[in-house]
């Protein structure tokens, strides 16, 4: 019925699970629905998921949100999908199942196969026409460890009937049923396998890394039209899935960064921090990494960018492996609890450190812990060690951006859990120097998405929707001098580990 009111929809495949997010006409977030993900972790420290878990609780996760916000399936206008990047999936064409688990992006496996790249001399060369530094993080040598240790791989993609990819094709792949096989520009730009310049699959880096061309994914602008979807009879008629990004991206847009010289952190699992640096790539030889923000209309948007390992994760490891809190919100109080006195630094390189170090060798460690130091200055340790990582990447990233002309980041906006954390924003301000703002809404990634796929089906006009959104905007209250120490005292913490 056209009198109906209508909705946008956004998935949100993260890396602990997977998000439904439903939107009004003026971009307002009605109502979410969260399912947990299995982390499948071996002794190794490989991480994995199970690719059909992932496509369950897709289908799952948008039936409950639509039913709690009370929405019928003819109300939903269109899709749109963010999802964990640089984690890969490969799967037989014919039947639609995978051949192995999807490796997460935290996963280190593929480091013994980037040794044997650089070992050959092709380090710089990737660098150049990828925009990212030879590491196991992204997902070229992931894909390549399952064509040396899964059977399947070589016999399927001779005949033409493997698929290798992101989450978001296996995704695509699964709600058109099989029809389409699709990745967008931002996910693709994170494989270490697209040439920045020609935003083509580069066949000559496939070649290197042992991967077929052919078992890749189309690559389409991120506001394409990537098929249709009932997700199996839930839609009675097919609704369009007309965005995809991979989620850091998503958030950018989603922040309204849509101008040279913005910058957002995402803090999730890990944490991305982002500068949008417009339409031409610009090359870091500081460990950033140069890739597509978004292609909107035909037009693209390059970023630089430095990700992190652990962030949020840090919270989860006092939860979970140390048994210091239960919760993730109790971290703010003891915090506060903290003697401001205390020394102790904890540099969670648990699976090697990323952007800037690109170390796979570093291992996590504690220092500076003395007799008086208990649970609230390890539970704040734990959260500075958030703030420093992102300053560590704010830092080069203004450097690279400005390079000698003057022009700075005015102020960093977040999103994600743990920007909820007022105690790690204040912090976060004050080791940058600069302001921090908060939107008022912290599902950024979900929220960019479902943007862009409305206003490329015409639900959505661009102007309407980055106004002010109530952000809370911190600002510095450090001393300077004690802001200098503190960071000196992380960079010898970081220093240790990688010795």
């Amino acid at each position: 019925m056209e009198h109906e009111t209508k909705y946008m929809l956004s998935v949100d495949q993260s890396t602990q699970g997977t998000k439904a997010l439903i939107f009004d006409r003026s971009g307002k977030m009605i109502q979410r629905h969260d399912i947990q993900r299995r982390q499948i972790v071996d002794g190794n420290g490989w991480v994995e998921h199970d690719l059909e878990e992932i496509w369950e609780n897709t289908k799952a996760a948008v039936k409950w949100v639509m039913e709690e916000a009370g929405i019928l399936p003819g109300q939903i206008v269109g899709l749109g999908i963010s999802n964990q990047r640089e984690t890969v999936a490969a799967w037989n064409r014919k039947t639609g199942k995978p051949i192995f688990h999807g490796i997460v992006w935290q996963c280190p496996r593929g480091e013994q196969i980037c040794e044997g790249v650089k070992a050959q001399g092709y380090s710089a060369m990737i660098k150049d026409r990828t925009g990212l530094e030879l590491s196991p993080y992204f997902s070229a040598s992931k894909l390549a460890w399952i064509f040396q240790n899964v059977p399947e791989a070589g016999p399927l993609a001779e005949k033409g009937d493997l698929c290798c990819g992101t989450i978001d094709s296996w995704l695509v792949f699964k709600l058109t049923q099989g029809a389409e096989f699709k990745t967008d520009y931002s996910n693709a730009s994170r494989t270490q396998l697209l040439n920045l310049c020609s935003l083509t699959w580069d066949r000559e880096i496939c070649r290197i890394f042992g991967i077929p061309v052919s078992c890749l994914p189309k690559i389409c602008d991120s506001d394409a039209i990537f098929g249709k979807t009932r997700m199996e009879g839930l839609f009675d008629e097919a609704i369009p899935i007309s965005c995809v990004m991979g989620d850091s991206h998503g958030a950018l847009f989603g922040q309204g960064c849509l101008e040279p010289g913005m910058a957002k952190a995402t803090y999730g699992t890990g944490s991305s921090v982002m500068m949008n640096v417009g339409d031409a790539p610009v090359f870091s030889n500081q460990g950033l990494a140069a890739s597509l923000a978004w292609s909107r209309g035909g037009k693209v948007q390059y970023v630089l960018e430095g990700n992190i390992n652990y962030t949020g994760a840090v919270i989860t490891w006092l939860q979970k492996q140390l048994g210091l809190i239960e919760h993730a919100s109790e971290t703010e109080g003891l915090a506060l609890k903290a003697n401001p006195r205390d020394r102790t630094y904890i540099v969670p390189a648990f699976t090697g450190l990323g952007a800037p170090y690109y170390n796979s060798d570093a291992t996590a460690l504690i220092t500076g812990v003395t007799r008086m130091t208990g649970k609230p200055e390890l539970v704040k340790a734990a959260l500075d060690c958030i703030a420093y990582q992102i300053q560590d990447v704010l830092v080069l990233m203004d450097r690279e951006f400005g390079k000698g002309t003057g022009r700075g980041i005015a102020a960093l906006r977040v999103d994600g859990g743990p920007t909820r954390n007022r105690c790690l924003m204040q912090f976060q301000s004050d080791v940058l120097g600069i302001p921090v703002e908060v939107p008022g809404d912290e599902e950024l990634s979900g929220i960019g998405v479902a943007y862009m796929a409305g206003i490329r089906l015409g639900f959505y006009d661009i102007t309407d929707l980055f106004g002010d959104s109530g952000r809370e905007r911190y600002v510095p209250r450090m001393d300077q001098e004690v802001r200098r120490e503190k960071i000196l005292g992380w960079k010898k913490a970081v220093e240790r580990t990688v010795l």
